[in-house]
């Protein structure tokens, strides 16, 4: 753990200080990146998704909506609750971001040589599987 959290610290770290912008907290690009994945997503289903309380990520759409970066809208369907799509800014700035790391990531691991890029390569599925183990709910 200690070495995929040092990975996402100075990848972030690069990537910000690369693209010039003042860098979201974490939750708030989990956020972003929650709607990404389900666009329309209401705020209920997002909380549950990320595992944080409602009012949390409520607390979280405000903030986004208020930097531009989030768009909520009434549910056509249920007038009390919302739905949430990301702006083009936010859409932007998360292809940036991944444009950004890619090519930090891809120019270490052509330093490192072929031999650690094919290791780390053939250790993707068992990782991604290990991600999707532990975010599946404990029974």
């Amino acid at each position: 753990m200690r070495l995929t959290a040092g990975l996402r610290r100075i990848a972030r770290r690069r990537v910000i200080s690369d693209l010039g912008v003042s860098p979201l907290p974490e939750a708030q690009r989990e956020l972003l990146l929650t709607v990404e994945a389900n666009p329309g997503i209401g705020v209920a289903a997002a909380a549950a998704r990320l595992g944080m309380a409602g009012n949390s990520v409520s607390t979280l759409v405000n903030a986004l909506v208020e930097a531009c970066l989030l768009v909520r809208e009434t549910d056509p369907n249920d007038r009390r609750a919302v739905r949430l799509s990301l702006t083009e800014a936010a859409t932007r700035r998360l292809d940036a971001w991944r444009t950004a790391r890619a090519a930090l990531l891809g120019g270490a691991l052509e330093k490192g040589g072929e031999e650690d890029r094919k290791a780390i390569e053939a250790a993707l599925p068992a990782l991604r599987r290990l991600l999707d183990e532990l975010r599946e709910e404990p029974t």
